[in-house]
């Protein structure tokens, strides 16, 4: 007997592995894609690790995420939380005060209502922490390269039966063992760094397997599309550089490495 995922799609069985998507930054044409993949669709849960909507295509971004229903779990990012603070002017960013700006009072609430972390057991890995940048704070930053003492720092307080932590943040996917635990960035759905396409993790079965997948889609439909639909003024612009991944993982880790206290350094 088949049963229905909540977009009405027929599966034949729920397997007990988990889909993390993390900083889809409300790029919708990527997170579809990444929905259609057969490892998420028949995924007990979809992990949502923050920053969802800040980005060109909000509230259709919101209601994709919405249709995933009880599967979703939703944890709120530095960006979810700054497009509630209700001034969008100081929203971080161009697109990030425009988004805020479109998100009607009930949709604010809602993201106002999301854990900064939740935990939950995952088969074959034990409880596992979700975050969205650090288990302590949402725009905290740690890198793959961070140095072990920065670790210690920012894994402190957390349960010693948690020994996977997942978080976002950075865009840039990666798999580190420090401390005894396991820490896991399944990269950017919306906003890669590195090379196009949508990032994404999926954790268990199978003896607790970690895996990092990518997810390719069409680079050119997807800019036209946020251009047509997006009444973000610059959003042709916006398209080009994130969609189609016009910064490098290099360039993401010298500009986001003075913020785990190391001295800047010249992009590679």
């Amino acid at each position: 007997m088949s049963i229905k995922l909540s977009d009405g799609a027929p599966v034949t069985h729920r397997t007990e592995a988990v889909a993390v998507l993390s900083d889809i930054h409300g790029v919708l044409p990527a997170l579809e894609a990444v929905l259609e993949e057969p490892d998420v669709r028949t995924a007990r849960h979809v992990v949502l690790t923050g920053d969802l909507l800040a980005g060109p295509l909000p509230r259709q971004t919101f209601e994709r995420l919405r249709a995933l229903g009880e599967r979703a779990v939703w944890i709120s990012g530095n960006a979810d939380r700054e497009l509630t603070a209700g001034r969008p002017d100081a929203a971080g960013d161009a697109v990030s005060a425009w988004a805020a700006g479109q998100l009607l009072p009930r949709e604010k609430d809602f993201l106002r209502s999301l854990p900064a972390t939740v935990t939950r057991e995952v088969a074959g890995l034990g409880p596992v922490l979700f975050c969205h940048a650090t288990p302590r704070d949402d725009e905290e930053m740690v890198l793959v390269d961070s140095r072990p003492e920065r670790w210690a720092e920012v894994l402190e307080g957390v349960p010693d039966i948690v020994r996977t932590v997942v978080c976002g943040h950075t865009h840039v996917p990666f798999v580190r063992f420090t401390h005894g635990r396991l820490v896991v960035n399944p990269g950017s759905v919306g906003m890669p760094y590195g090379r196009p396409g949508a990032h994404w993790a999926l954790l268990g079965p199978g003896g607790g397997a970690v895996t990092l997948r990518h997810t390719p889609f069409d680079h050119d439909a997807a800019c036209d599309r946020i251009a047509r639909e997006s009444g973000f003024p610059a959003a042709a612009e916006w398209a080009d550089t994130y969609v189609r991944a016009r910064h490098s993982a290099e360039e993401a880790l010298a500009a986001f490495g003075p913020g785990d206290g190391r001295p800047a350094r010249a992009a590679e």
